[in-house]
């Protein structure tokens, strides 16, 4: 009974969410700027984000794996607000309608939020830098410089990011005409986002909305309620539910075995097919396979004397074979990414030389509109290029103080490469939905930790590629080197067969990216994964509609709810509260 009443609400435009408009009329209604940036949007997307970086860094910190949050994220900021606006409505007290603009830009804010969190280097290349990754790398490694760490501090990283984050911001600036208007880039991850909250904002629309809603918050709940469960069983080391041996111990000794994370299961539910079973090839070939052989071969290939964390152990092998990978599936990809752009510049500039161009011989009227609201109220070119210049001298000062042995025009060369990039990966990223920014520094975001706690966070192999850098090939453990060119070869060759073989083949070759992952990380997680990437297949069996409005919030509910739960379980521990269990498997 309930939603004829909000039919009749809606149709009547007494609800507090904006009338559909059509043609011209819609162009005219698009509020400016000012009136699109609201004192409640600020705040939806601070809680947002604060939410979402808490959960990015526990994936990083873990396995480095971060699904797509752009969907979720704007689900969340659509319920907040609704909610919120629909509240006061009740209460009689009269509020701004929330419109689709001001749902962008708290879904936006709030993605921008977590993806400092990711790529600021909390979890890499920053926490790479502080003593204890030091010490874990060698001491008396070669290229561990001593004295070559800083430690973590407010202070210097928030000046850091503060001084480099808006860099690429900046360099773009000049060049979204160029991207949006002139190449016409489709950028599909954003695209798909834009008609997700345009549907929340229809009659239709808004009654998918309950549904997706009411599925985030069902599991939401589950997930952060089986969080606390867990908790009470993790009193020790190695206990819980997360020890679980799923396959027998032996099979748990090499990390194979489900351990009930509900946020890599929603991950897995997120991520594609061919990815999470990617990352199970990898976990079968490293954990399965080769690391069990190149343990028997201890005293051979390495000294069994020699500290696991030691880059002359095991550990190197893990660390550089796995950066192999990663090399060689950034570097190819980021060639063809360069092929793409020279191609498609190229042919653009032909046929607008040849006038053959139809689109641009006669412009829709709604395409003319459309780009007059996009390049109405933009930030002026010359403040631009200003604001570059002035963050490009203010780093130059800045950052070889942080940092002493950064030389100044270290960061001069970074600063003429950075535009050059930026460009290359925006419109990479328009072209194919690929993101190479953080495979530019060398790695990526997917170079992983070591299963074990103490090991857990990319900082070991940024470091480690750090001292390759400086050292060369003399670095890497006895046989490593044939190995790692040998998994580089492998990226190489399957990224080419993906981009050669057709569609019905390629869609089935392995992506040596996710392959990578959980090389350092274990088996586990890529278990999660699967069982995430079962229940979206058996769904789509069942019910495919039902399905495809379903899985993205009840994947974002598992992944929030179990994200969640670190806040309570962190003041758990600051106040020195214990679980009371520890449950734990041992052999008969």
């Amino acid at each position: 009974m309930a939603e004829p009443t909000e039919r009749q609400e809606i149709e009547k435009g007494e609800d507090l969410e904006e009338p559909m408009e059509t043609g011209a009329l819609e162009f005219k209604r698009v509020p400016p700027w000012s009136k699109q940036i609201t004192v409640r949007g600020l705040v939806a997307s601070l809680v947002i984000g604060v939410m979402y970086s808490v959960i990015v860094m526990k994936l990083n910190l873990t396995t480095g794996l971060v699904p797509t949050l752009n969907v979720s994220a704007a689900l969340l900021a659509f319920v907040i607000l609704r909610s919120w606006t629909k509240l006061l409505h009740k209460i009689g007290i009269l509020t701004t309608p929330f419109t689709r603009q001001e749902n962008t830009v708290v879904q936006t804010c709030a993605v921008a939020c977590y993806s400092i969190a990711v790529g600021g280097g909390f979890g890499s290349y920053l926490l790479g830098l502080n003593k204890k990754t030091y010490e874990q790398a060698g001491v008396d490694t070669e290229g561990n410089v001593p004295g070559s760490y800083k430690e973590p501090g407010i202070g210097w990283m928030t000046g850091f990011l503060f001084t480099v984050s808006f860099v690429g911001l900046l360099a773009l600036v000049p060049l979204r005409k160029i991207m949006i208007i002139d190449y016409k880039l489709t950028y599909p991850s954003g695209t798909a986002t834009a008609v997700l909250i345009n549907g929340f904002h229809t009659p239709h629309g808004d009654k998918m909305a309950k549904k997706q809603v009411h599925g985030f918050a069902k599991y939401f709940t589950v997930s952060f309620l089986w969080s606390l469960f867990q908790w009470f069983y993790s009193g020790g080391d190695g206990c819980g539910f997360s020890q679980f041996p799923t396959f027998g111990l032996k099979a748990w000794n090499q990390s194979f075995f489900f351990d009930f994370s509900l946020t890599y299961v929603g991950a897995g539910m997120i991520c594609s097919h061919i990815v999470n079973l990617s990352v199970l090839l990898g976990a079968v070939l490293s954990w399965g396979i080769m690391w069990p052989l190149i343990s028997n071969l201890k005293e051979d290939w390495f000294s069994g004397s020699i500290p696991k964390s030691s880059m002359r152990s095991l550990q190197g092998y893990k660390v550089f074979i796995s950066i192999a990978l990663i090399l060689g599936d950034g570097l190819y990809n980021f060639l063809k990414i360069l092929a793409f752009t020279a191609k498609s510049m190229h042919t653009r500039a032909a046929r607008k030389n040849l006038k053959i161009v139809a689109d641009q011989a006669n412009p829709v009227l709604d395409d003319l509109q459309r780009n007059d609201v996009f390049m109405k109220e933009s930030i002026p070119v010359w403040l631009a290029y200003a604001g570059y210049a002035l963050f490009a001298v203010v780093s130059i000062i800045a950052i070889p103080i942080m940092f002493p042995e950064v030389k100044w025009y270290y960061v001069v060369i970074a600063y003429m490469l950075a535009p050059a990039l930026g460009f290359c990966n925006a419109y990479g990223a328009g072209l194919t939905d690929m993101n190479m920014a953080y495979n530019y520094d060398g790695s990526s975001h997917y170079d992983i930790p070591e299963i074990d706690a103490s090991q857990s966070s990319h900082r070991n192999s940024h470091r480690n590629m750090a001292i390759l850098g400086v050292e060369g090939f003399s670095a890497l453990p006895h046989h490593c080197l044939q190995l790692c060119y040998g998994f580089f070869g492998f990226a190489v060759v399957t990224n080419t067969m993906r981009d050669i073989l057709p569609a019905k083949y390629s869609s089935w070759v392995p992506l040596p990216m996710a392959m990578a992952v959980p090389f350092l990380v274990g088996a586990s997680f890529a278990i999660d994964m699967c069982v995430g990437s079962l229940v979206v297949f058996a769904w789509h069996k069942l019910n495919r509609k039902k399905a495809a409005l379903m899985v993205p919030a009840v994947a974002s509910g598992l992944i929030c709810g179990d994200g969640l739960w670190i806040l309570p379980s962190s003041l758990l521990a600051l106040a020195k509260v214990n679980p009371p269990i520890c449950m734990k498997f041992l052999a008969a």
